[in-house]
């Protein structure tokens, strides 16, 4: 239970740690070939850019779980405040569906990949490898997206069924005085 909660508080971390350690490695030594001893890496670009498109899909569930996603702000401090927890949850559910709805076809991507066979150019490793970020992005971006609707809905839940029954006992005092 305590590597399934530390996984769950770190992964995103080390993973992202390691991938950013890497392309400064792979970069600096590539530097290092061109201008120390006049040759060039044939594998480093292309295994930068893997490194980067891995990291660019974590990233994502990283923010979330971080709560450092992209949001617009302003508009959410411009309601009123019994509509921002309804905000969130909304939010949260439009993601929550496009990950669900991802998952599927990241899958369909590397499915092909593996039938096809493909390797990459220089590394020749194949491209399944890499062409799977998507699907382990989407699947953490999903469990990161989950964890944050129950957190809203646990932190909000009493204060969005106030805000329900205001606006019913509202509606029956129109149609009263109707």
């Amino acid at each position: 239970m305590k590597i399934l909660r530390w996984l769950d508080e770190h992964i995103e971390e080390v993973l992202l740690t390691l991938l950013l350690i890497g392309i400064s490695t792979i970069v600096i030594a590539q530097v290092a070939a061109r201008y120390v001893f006049n040759s060039s890496l044939s594998w480093s670009d292309e295994l930068a850019r893997y490194f980067l498109i891995w990291s660019t899909f974590l990233s994502v569930s990283y923010c979330v779980k971080k709560r450092i996603s992209i949001k617009i702000d302003q508009f959410q401090n411009s309601l009123s405040k019994p509509l921002i927890p309804w905000v969130k949850m909304l939010r949260h559910t439009i993601v929550l569906a496009f990950c669900l709805i991802m998952l599927p076809f990241s899958w369909e991507y590397v499915m092909q990949s593996v039938h096809n066979g493909s390797t990459s150019s220089a590394l020749q490793v194949p491209m399944y490898y890499i062409q799977s970020a998507p699907l382990v992005g989407f699947g953490l971006l999903t469990i990161r997206v989950m964890q944050a609707w129950y957190r809203e809905f646990r932190r909000s839940w009493r204060y969005m069924l106030l805000t329900v029954r205001r606006l019913a006992s509202q509606l029956k005092e129109k149609e009263g005085a109707s």
